[in-house]
């Protein structure tokens, strides 16, 4: 029987962060994708389109809500965003540009899963 897990494609420069993810989303049985820059981000979700994306909107190489915006011109794929930006104003710019949700930093495991 071939298992497929779901991938979460992570798109976000801190190193500390992506290692978390990856522990709490492989305990939680799914494979994870990083991604450093929104241009990483672009090829992963060209070429290996995930299950679910969360994007941090403070990107070493271009703003996340660009990035955001950009994907949703042509995919429908859930995306997360996990950011320090957690200002109202910030959260709604972010879910009207088409986030699916929004989780400010810090967050806990149990927000995530």
């Amino acid at each position: 029987m071939i298992r497929t897990d779901p991938t979460v494609l992570v798109v976000e420069d801190d190193a500390p962060i992506r290692r978390f993810l990856r522990a709490a989303l492989g305990e939680s049985g799914y494979r994870v994708e990083e991604a450093l820059t929104a241009s990483q981000a672009l090829d992963a979700l060209i070429n290996r389109p995930p299950d679910l994306v969360l994007l941090d909107l403070g990107l070493p190489d271009r703003d996340g809500l660009d990035l955001l915006r950009e994907l949703r011109g042509w995919s429908r794929v859930p995306v997360i965003v996990l950011s320090a930006r957690d200002r109202e104003h910030d959260k709604v710019v972010a879910l009207d540009a088409g986030a699916d949700y929004y989780l400010s930093k810090p967050f806990g495991v149990a927000e995530l899963r």
